[in-house]
């Protein structure tokens, strides 16, 4: 008996990269939202000269969620590599929501975004873990 790839393989892996580009563009989509949403505070009271809405605090903590549950995900060495093309988005994502997560949980003390903080850490953490193993798994 021969080992032969079967063709459900094939379409399993590539229906395993069309799901990860996807969740891909969500982060993407989201990362974009979430920023629309921070600039959306001051604009409305700049134009309107009343802040219709207030600054991000628990939606803020959801949409930091999303790159480390896609770097989660995307941890098998196949995976990663699919992934590893598209880090820098989500290490400036990342970033961006620990920066504005950790300015006002210390200075406004909105306590919902240490989940961001804590977020954006493990995100970062996981990708340079990952990062780290990759030429390991060259071999």
């Amino acid at each position: 008996m021969t080992d032969q790839q079967r063709p459900q393989d094939t379409s399993e892996n590539g229906q395993r990269t069309q799901r990860i580009a996807y969740g891909l563009g969500a982060v993407k989509w989201i990362f974009v939202l979430a920023l629309i949403r921070l600039f959306m505070g001051p604009m409305t009271k700049d134009l309107f000269d009343n802040e219709l809405l207030p600054m991000p605090t628990w939606e803020w903590s959801l949409c930091a969620l999303t790159p480390g549950i896609l770097v989660f995900l995307c941890r098998r060495p196949s995976d990663w590599q699919y992934l590893s093309s598209e880090l820098a988005i989500l290490k400036w994502a990342l970033r961006f929501y620990l920066i504005y997560g950790l300015a006002f949980a210390l200075f406004q003390g909105v306590w919902v975004l240490w989940v961001a903080v804590a977020a954006g850490i493990a995100g970062l953490v996981a990708i340079w873990k990952l990062e780290q193993r990759e030429p390991s798994n060259a071999y």
